[in-house]
């Protein structure tokens, strides 16, 4: 889970700062993705020590799940995008919607590896 968390922070970082110099670089918040990848990507770094991996990836969950709670609004903004329709910084929608989605599926992911080690710890 550790190269997992390494790889969706990088991932959050190349959306922040791919979104920002896509749209000219005139808004700071097309970072946000960035400012949530960063820390996710220590922390998976900081979990490929045994010692550290339990809180470690316990902040980068922390932090998923904050990006996924202050993301999600592009999700239902998503569909007008798609279908065409005119929105209200459509850039903005669509890197909220990548940042929900790729959070949420991590979310997910470090929430099964926990249920999985904490079977794995009460079995053996």
């Amino acid at each position: 889970m550790p190269q997992t968390t390494t790889a969706v922070g990088t991932l959050l970082i190349l959306i922040g700062v791919g979104f920002y110099f896509g749209t000219g670089a005139t808004s700071l918040t097309a970072l946000i993705p960035a400012a949530l990848g960063l820390p996710m990507a220590i922390a998976g770094v900081v979990a490929h020590r045994e010692e550290l991996r339990k809180h470690a990836m316990h902040a980068a969950v922390l932090v998923g799940l904050l990006g996924v709670l202050g993301s999600a609004r592009g999700l239902l903004r998503l569909p007008a995008v798609l279908s065409g329709a005119e929105v209200v910084r459509p850039a903005a929608v669509v890197a909220q919607s990548l940042t929900a989605l790729l959070c949420l599926v991590f979310v997910a992911l470090a929430v099964n590896s926990f249920i999985q080690a904490r079977r794995a710890r009460d079995d053996g």
